[in-house]
């Protein structure tokens, strides 16, 4: 058994939606060869194992395949860890460092655009598009699907498909947004999923800062 920390990540302004993670604070005790089949078992779109809190060294799983970045993953456990009292400048999944800013309800990392996992990145003409679709357009794989909501103020409608990595549909997915942004050159609002928000913007030297709002929903002891 193994204490898992259940969270939803980028939550609304009334901590509702997000997107869920777990996240094993003592992850090292977890074997390799495990994490994968834990993380298909919990069901999360991903699940983080942290190695070395010390220096924030962590491994992160879907439920198909261990992903060397990921959003909603570095925010979630940047945020955990501050809250246990062990805060990090940054994390350490294998793609690179990652920088860390939380304060006391939300938490941002900073991070290359090109870690993110490869999405096919497809613009529909208005919002209500983006929410009747019910898979990846003209079945594709790995998919990206947004439309301004109003491009004047930078607020972006968004679905994510990630049939590749087991993931059905991801409810809010950091990296994808942090790319779209870099692409975009231009802070952006996403609003994805079924109701969950995504703050992105550019932060310097081919870097984005991409975060938002976290809650904790449960710890308990999880069979690994």
């Amino acid at each position: 058994m193994a204490e898992l920390h259940v969270l939803r990540v980028f939550v609304n302004e009334e901590g509702e939606w997000g997107n869920p993670l777990g996240v094993f604070l003592e992850g090292a005790e977890v074997p390799e060869a495990r994490r994968t089949p834990v993380a298909a078992e919990l069901g999360f779109s991903e699940t983080v194992f942290v190695e070395d809190p010390a220096c924030g060294r962590i491994s992160i799983h879907t439920p198909a395949v261990e992903l060397h970045f990921a959003g909603h993953p570095t925010v979630g456990t940047a945020w955990l860890l501050a809250r246990e009292g062990l805060p990090v400048e940054a994390l350490q999944p294998p793609a690179g460092r990652v920088g860390v800013r939380v304060d006391a309800n939300d938490a941002f990392v900073t991070a290359r655009p090109q870690w993110s996992p490869p999405f096919e990145y497809v613009q529909l003409g208005a919002p209500a598009q983006v929410g009747r679709l019910d898979g990846p357009p003209n079945g594709a794989g790995n998919t990206y699907a947004w439309a301004w909501i109003d491009e004047a103020a930078g607020t972006i409608r968004a679905r994510s498909f990630a049939p590749e990595a087991g993931i059905e549909e991801d409810e809010a997915t950091g990296s994808a947004a942090l790319a779209l942004c870099a692409r975009l050159s231009r802070p952006i609002v996403v609003h994805q999923g079924r109701g969950s928000v995504i703050h992105a913007g550019p932060a310097g030297d081919e870097l984005v800062e991409v975060g938002g709002r976290v809650s904790l929903d449960e710890v308990r002891e999880q069979a690994v």
